[in-house]
């Protein structure tokens, strides 16, 4: 059939508009400065999906200097003409993209890259950032008050970044949304360890130098991270399950009795794979320093880091983190609960575990030790607001939370829905509605009225 003149004329206005819409669609734009999450509005990055960093860094104890070299792969998400990472305070003295120098400025904490040319939408790129300066730890409210990131112990640095202090010590797209793999070498004065996530590569030493490369093959958020370096005995082997194991203790603390570190890791790590699903990790372990001013522990992947020697019910938590928090991350802050509600749990699992005390018992001890006027139960669970992220109610209250769905849905269901939990979000992203479709799906249950109460509602709930 042969089209009209005035047909053609419109095919062709209309082929037109739709090239025009095409190519304004996949016009070079900046990224965003972040990737909107309400509690840390400028962390993480719009504009690319972050798929490996190669962090090297030399520290030197004795004037607390980092002069770093990080080079991330990235995935363009949309045709990029400028993107942000984030980094605090340190200075920078080069910045490449795909190997040509590229221009940056610093508007804060956000260091702002314009490459050559653009980046085309789904390409993969790399960004090479040159830096250094001596890094500055974070205070106030939302970690306990303590300070936390990068600080300096006596004989090197203890490094534990949750929330946001991952960019304290290397540029990046710093959020939990945003994970990747990571191979961190660390060079650090001849008689010191850096210890890092995954497993240990190579070490070996150089002049007056130790080196040693970590490699952490699976998805990792940035404050996950560290380079922690001392003077640490060392033990390694495996589980009874089989998971290697590396636990490094500051010698200071090596006489300490209060808990074999490395027995109860081996024997956490193993018992947890059994309620929670298989490990999701190469190594298992723990970072045991002298670092008794920062006053936490963190569950850093695959070793969680412990500013001094920490109690058993310590242990097992961090490692339960293992699978809700490292492995199955928050989409945003405010879902927090979905890592520390968990992990808390755990301790009453472990509890149960070892015949001391039910679960159901915390809970009950739990619930009673805090008066109804107790501003305990003030907080929102589900939204526990920046300041107010670590409040003890996210982590006793969500524990709550998990026993009085157990024990409403049975422990059938109760102990499917965990692992199935773990295995669907296995190294990604989730939040809380996704997990209470799960117990309603598993449960066959509707239990809108439960979590309305325990989580998205203030006040002492009624039994």
């Amino acid at each position: 059939m042969k089209l009209s003149r005035s047909a053609r004329l419109g095919a062709l206005a209309t082929a037109a508009a739709s090239f025009l819409v095409i190519a304004a669609s996949s016009a070079p734009t900046p990224g965003a400065p972040g990737i909107g999450d309400p509690y840390f509005p400028n962390l993480g990055n719009g504009g690319f999906d972050a798929r490996h960093y190669a962090l090297d860094v030399a520290y030197n104890p004795d004037t607390d200097r980092l002069d770093g070299r990080t080079t991330l792969t990235a995935r363009a998400t949309q045709t990029l003409s400028a993107f942000d990472l984030d980094l605090q305070k340190l200075e920078v003295s080069s910045v490449e993209v795909n190997g040509r120098r590229a221009e940056f400025t610093r508007d804060g904490d956000e260091l702002h890259i314009t490459p050559r040319g653009a980046l085309p939408k789904g390409h993969d790129f790399t960004v090479t950032v040159t830096y250094g300066g001596v890094p500055e730890p974070l205070n106030g409210p939302i970690v306990f008050g303590s300070d936390y990131g990068w600080m300096k112990t006596p004989d090197g640095v203890f490094v534990a970044c949750e929330p946001n202090a991952a960019s304290t010590w290397f540029p990046s797209s710093d959020h939990p949304d945003d994970k990747a793999t990571y191979d961190i070498r660390i060079k650090a004065p001849k008689g010191l360890t850096g210890v890092s996530n995954g497993r240990l590569v190579s070490t070996y030493d150089k002049g007056d130098s130790t080196y040693t490369h970590w490699r952490e093959s699976k998805p990792m958020a940035t404050y996950l991270a560290t380079a922690t370096i001392g003077k640490f005995d060392v033990k390694t082997g495996k589980t009874p399950a089989g998971i290697p194991i590396y636990v490094a203790i500051d010698p200071v603390l090596a006489n300490s009795n209060n808990v074999d570190v490395y027995a109860v890791t081996a024997a956490a790590t193993d018992y947890w794979q059994q309620v929670f699903g298989p490990y999701p990790f190469e190594e298992t372990g723990a970072i045991v320093d002298d670092m008794p001013e920062a006053g936490f522990s963190l569950e850093v992947q695959s070793k969680p880091a412990y500013s001094a020697v920490r109690n058993e019910t310590t242990i097992v938590h961090e490692l339960a983190h293992q699978w809700f928090g490292d492995s199955v991350s928050v989409e945003r802050w405010k879902d927090i609960w979905l890592n520390e509600g968990f992990a808390t749990y755990a301790q009453w699992l472990w509890a149960e575990h070892q015949g001391t005390r039910s679960a159901h018992d915390s809970f009950l001890a739990a619930y009673n030790s805090r008066a109804a006027d107790n501003a305990f139960w003030q907080i929102t669970v589900a939204d526990p607001q920046r300041d107010t992220m670590f409040a003890s109610a996210v982590y006793q209250r969500g524990a709550m939370t998990l026993q009085a769905l157990r024990e409403r849905i049975g422990d059938k269901a109760f102990f499917k829905l965990l692992p199935t939990w773990t295995r669907i979000h296995r190294y990604g992203n989730a939040n809380t509605a996704e997990f209470i479709k799960l117990a309603e799906k598993i449960s066959g249950q509707n239990l809108d009225d439960l979590f309305q109460k325990w989580i998205y509602t203030t006040g002492k709930p009624a039994l």
